[in-house]
Parts: structure tokens; C-alpha cells; sequence
């Protein structure tokens, strides 16, 4: 209990220090901005004391080439493991909602990261279109197939995006899976355990 008050208390006012000193920096270079959301990601499961284990690194393809990172999708707590685990540049397809978020939304559009309108089919396609841009162009993006985050922890059904953003860009798809983030954050919890 007094973990998750620790975690309440610093974890708001750290992401706004990290978005307020990254954001003027993100104007030089949006890979800067992604630089300062994988401290916020190491910084924060530390304040919310997640240990972090991340195997299978070697088997990702070497030099730049650009992949799309599939996994699944059980708590808000995936972002900052991809953030902490993964130690090389990344978009982020994300709904459209969370770039309406003060600040939050304003540092997602400087990284780069790709809004997605998951209720205008015609908007999706034009989304994914941008992320097959994006690819072809040397960047690897970070998917959550399932769309959403699973409510009982079971893999949901694929939507058929990701797929279709592979197909265009001719990349591979590197299938991501994360244990235990449900466990310290359930879905439509806002206390973590």
C-alpha cells in the first residue's frame, strides 16, 4: 500500500518533468524525446518497484533494420517496460485519445508516434499508411494487436492492422510477449500492486 502511495505521489509530477524538459529538445530531434521517455520508463518501475527481466534480445535483427514489435497488451505498465526494456528507437501507434492529453499528447506528436482513430475505418487505413511511411523510412513501431488492453489477461483476437502495416512496408514482425503487468496494474485499476 505505501508503494502504490509512493508510486501516485511521484509518478504524475515525474512524467510532467520529463515531458517539460524533453519537449524543447524534441524540436532538434524526436529521437531525443524518445531518449527521455525510456528514463521515464526505467525511472518509473523503479518508483513503482517492478524489476524488470527482459530475454530474447538476440534474436532481434541486427544493424537498423526497422521491425514492427507485436505484443500483447495487459496494462498501461507495457509502455513503460517497452520503454525500459527495448534500448533502440520506436514509434508507438496510439489511439487518438491519448494525443488529446496536455503535454502527454504534445510529447507523443514531437516523438513521432502514430495516432490512430480506432473508430474511422478510412482514418485507421490513412494511420497505418503513415506507419508504413514510417518503416520504409529506417524507424521500427510498437503495435498492440489485440487493440486494447485485455481485461481478463487472455490474449484477445488480432485486429487485422498490424499485419497490414507489415505487408506494405515489407518488414518483419517481431512478436513481444510481457508476463506480469497485469499483476501490478490491472485494467480499469488505478492503484498499482
Amino acid at each position: 500500500m505505501l508503494r502504490a502511495i509512493f508510486f501516485n505521489l511521484c509518478f504524475f509530477p515525474w512524467t510532467a518533468l520529463v515531458i517539460i524538459c524533453g519537449a524543447p529538445f524534441s524540436l532538434i530531434s524526436p529521437d531525443y524525446m524518445h531518449n527521455c521517455g525510456r528514463i521515464w520508463g526505467i525511472v518509473s518501475l523503479w518508483l513503482a518497484g517492478v524489476r524488470l527481466r527482459v530475454e530474447g534480445v538476440e534474436h532481434l535483427p541486427g544493424g537498423d533494420q526497422p521491425v514492427i514489435f507485436a505484443g500483447n497488451h495487459q496494462s498501461n505498465f507495457d509502455i513503460l517496460c517497452y520503454f525500459a526494456g527495448l534500448r533502440l528507437q520506436f514509434r508507438w501507434m496510439a489511439k487518438q485519445e491519448l494525443f488529446r492529453i496536455p503535454l502527454f499528447g504534445l510529447a507523443m506528436r514531437r516523438c513521432g508516434y502514430i495516432s490512430i482513430d480506432r473508430r474511422d475505418r478510412r482514418k485507421a487505413m490513412k494511420s497505418m499508411l503513415a506507419a508504413a511511411e514510417q518503416i520504409r523510412n529506417g524507424t521500427s513501431v510498437v503495435i498492440f494487436p489485440e487493440g486494447t488492453r485485455s481485461e481478463d489477461g487472455h490474449l484477445q483476437e488480432f485486429k487485422k492492422g498490424g499485419f497490414l502495416i507489415a505487408l506494405k512496408a515489407q518488414v518483419p514482425i517481431v512478436p513481444v510477449a510481457i508476463s506480469g503487468s497485469r499483476n501490478v496494474l490491472p485494467r480499469d485499476r488505478f492503484w498499482i500492486r
